[in-house]
């Protein structure tokens, strides 16, 4: 390490000491992480790199726990799908894939149980769902994950909870909905507050469309139940049926569901606003990522 980075880690250790909100337990703890990690985390100096001349001691903390995210999340025994459910996963995926086909990717953000039953028995390109698919859906959203490590709230109590579609607005241009009372006049008061360039990335979530979101994530981990629900919460568990939206930046792509976020001006500005908050923190009891464009209305 050169010497002028040596000194500069140490301007930076000493306004995180300084700062009144730092996530370890333990001044000790941050001492020893801080140093362990500098060291050998190459891509930290690189972040460091970019936000320099800031004077803002929360954004440099931010990005430092940003650096290091997945560590904060605390290990946990993986536990599996049951391998009875693995052909059951694919033939649920395929038929929920060709009813998001047939209704368009804005309508299945909003489509209720009862409405895809009702289109499979329709439609003979989709077909009925069959007594084993619809015991696998029923058992995603009713079982407890806390046995593999996710301690989030129960947002939906049943699997047949609907939209209410007198209550939402379409956004222009994002394909997503949002409520009209609340979400939606707080986002566009942070457009307001921050600039054009902000975007919602992802609004209401139905119980099926987050169905689909977990199932997908699922097949990707090879049925990994503990690290599908730290980035997708099973699906009577996510707060997007209800109240909150994600945010990003414009021309970002993929990253601006990353912790790549963190390090925008956006989310900068973000951090000054009194109206919103962040669901999922750094450390945050959930065991859900760390996940800085997840906007909780206060």
């Amino acid at each position: 390490m050169k010497r002028r980075d040596f000194f500069r880690y140490l301007v930076l250790f000493n306004s995180i000491i300084l700062s009144q909100k730092m996530h370890a337990s333990s001044q000790e703890d941050n001492i020893f992480d801080f140093f362990k990690n500098i060291f050998k985390e190459e891509k930290a100096i690189n972040k460091i790199d970019e936000i320099q001349n800031t004077q803002n001691n929360a954004f440099i903390e931010e990005i430092v726990d940003n650096v290091h995210e997945e560590k904060y999340i605390s290990p946990y025994k993986e536990i599996y799908l049951d391998t009875k459910y693995e052909k059951i996963l694919v033939s649920t995926q395929n038929k929920l894939n060709k009813i998001q086909s047939h209704v368009g990717y804005g309508n299945f953000n909003i489509i209720s149980f009862d409405e895809i039953l009702t289109l499979s028995k329709q439609n003979t390109f989709i077909k009925p769902f069959s007594k084993e698919e619809l015991e696998f859906l029923e058992y995603i959203f009713y079982y407890d994950p806390e046995y593999h490590g996710f301690y989030g709230e129960r947002i939906s109590k049943s699997i047949t909870e609907t939209i209410d579609k007198r209550r939402i607005i379409k956004v222009p241009h994002t394909g997503h909905y949002l409520f009209k009372d609340g979400p939606y006049q707080t986002y566009l008061r942070m457009c307001d507050d921050i600039g054009s360039s902000l975007v919602l990335t992802s609004g209401i979530r139905s119980i099926v469309k987050q169905t689909k979101l977990f199932l997908d994530k699922l097949e990707r981990e090879n049925g990994n139940l503990s690290i599908c629900s730290k980035s997708i919460a099973p699906p009577a568990f996510t707060y997007h049926t209800i109240s909150d939206f994600d945010v990003g930046k414009k021309g970002f792509g993929y990253a601006n569901f990353t912790s790549e976020f963190a390090l925008t001006e956006e989310f900068f500005q973000m951090k000054k606003l009194d109206y919103i908050d962040i669901r999922y923190t750094v450390k945050n009891l959930d065991g859900v990522r760390y996940e800085p464009w997840h906007v909780k209305i206060i």
